[in-house]
């Protein structure tokens, strides 16, 4: 190769190696105070620089700032991680409920999940798990919302939620006549296998299963145990093998016990967990997920939107024992994580569960914890959120006051950044 060609591609080459740190975007974000959920603490003057959308050096007011970037001063405010919430149904609305939701096409729930996903953003939550969704919408969702064409938060998708014949995972409020076949129904640890491989096939980066009745589904008890241990196993194994952690509808104390002991991940609701159950979670490390903000919603609203009798009437009844449950699980030693059941209440009022947590036996430092760092633990993502920490993503928000002292000021972010982009930015602000 002739010198002078070789010096064209030597040159050509080195451009090409120093282009992204020449043209990186980088953020600097200052705040005079800034939650570590690691270090369990508060540090003031603070100050985060994010590249590319991750974080990349992580400090104090004074530090250098690199070259041509962009300054954004919180003030007096407090800097907080991307909250990140365990339980969510972005395509439900809570105000069409029972029979009143027939009255919609079959898409209508993926449009309503659109209009959710921004909702739940601008209230802070950057990172959601959505254990549950027809027709595959929550996918859409997430894939929408990676290509840039909607807003919303990092979603992690089950797709379905599986269950029996005739469990709170199956339609149960129709009569024979009107009935369909969900594909997400089976009814041996062969079939409930063959679900998961399905599931992963078609977008489920989590498995949820409904291990026993619930208070919205019509027919059953609440607490009734409607898979089997075999069942539950099979969906466990199948889905570890395939890398997947399992997440088990439960309010039934039999149906919580047998979940763990077939290796389930994460207790939704949990509502009637017992001593065993404590002890089998700390075992297993598995985690409680309680929605005990929810019950205040659905006593005071389910009626007028359409929510059965006999489903307010099982909320009555375990509504109070489910946050007694959770301030046991705390004083045991269980680990709990923020998962609000949003979709059952209006998407978007999230943080609302915060103050409830708190009431029912947390500091507010756990609170926030439970929905930043030990979240991103279950969710097999501790290198990208939960936590301002070098290498994740710049998921920022930002409160007024300080949420250590009154964790209701989350429920009012003033400022919302979602890898390294501003999406919530009051007027004024900095």
């Amino acid at each position: 190769m002739p010198l002078r060609r070789a010096i064209a591609v030597l040159a050509a080459t080195a451009l090409i190696a120093i282009a992204p740190a020449a043209f990186a975007k980088t953020v600097v974000v200052r705040a005079a105070h800034m939650v570590d959920v690691i270090g369990q603490k508060r540090i003031d003057d603070a100050q985060v620089v994010i590249v590319d959308g991750r974080i990349s050096a992580v400090g104090h007011k004074g530090d250098a700032v690199p070259a041509g970037a962009t300054v954004i001063d919180l003030g007096a405010r407090t800097l907080l991680p991307g909250l990140i919430d365990m339980h969510v149904h972005l395509t439900s609305d809570p105000r069409f409920s029972g029979y009143t939701s027939l009255q919609f096409t079959d898409q209508f729930s993926t449009v309503v999940g659109v209009a959710n996903a921004r909702r739940t953003l601008d209230a802070g939550f950057t990172t959601v798990r959505n254990v549950g969704s027809d027709g595959f919408a929550d996918v859409a969702l997430r894939q929408a919302i990676e290509q840039g064409e909607i807003t919303g938060p990092r979603i992690v998708t089950a797709t379905y939620a599986l269950g029996a014949t005739g469990g709170h995972c199956d339609t149960t409020e129709l009569p024979p006549s009107l009935d369909r076949q969900w594909p997400n129904i089976a009814n041996s640890p062969e079939e409930f296998r063959a679900l998961v491989r399905k599931m992963h096939k078609y977008g489920a980066q989590v498995i949820k299963i409904c291990a026993t009745g619930g208070v919205l589904s019509k027919g059953d008890a609440v607490g009734a145990q409607q898979m089997t241990f075999d069942e539950m196993k099979a969906v466990a194994d199948e889905a570890h093998m395939l890398g997947l952690r399992v997440a088990a509808h439960a309010h039934g104390t039999e149906g919580i016990n047998s979940a763990l002991r077939a290796g389930i991940d994460t207790i939704e609701h949990a509502s009637l967990a017992d001593d065993t159950s404590f002890r089998l979670a700390r075992e297993k490390g598995a985690a409680l997920d309680m929605d005990i903000y929810d019950d205040d919603y659905i006593l005071a609203e389910g009626a007028s939107n359409g929510v059965f009798p006999e489903s307010l009437d099982k909320e009555r009844v375990i509504g109070r024992k489910q946050r007694e449950t959770f301030r046991a699980a705390h004083a045991a030693g269980v680990t709990l994580l923020f998962g609000t059941d949003a979709g059952v209440y209006p998407n978007g009022d999230n943080a609302r569960q915060f103050a409830k947590m708190v009431e029912w036996g947390m500091t507010p430092i756990e609170a926030i914890t439970a929905a930043t760092a030990t979240a991103a633990k279950y969710l097999d993502r501790t290198a990208d959120v939960g936590a301002i920490a070098t290498g994740r993503y710049g998921d920022l928000i930002a409160v007024e006051g300080d949420p250590l002292t009154d964790v209701r000021v989350l429920e009012h972010p003033v400022f919302v950044m979602k890898g390294g982009e501003v999406v919530k930015d009051a007027p004024g602000l900095h």
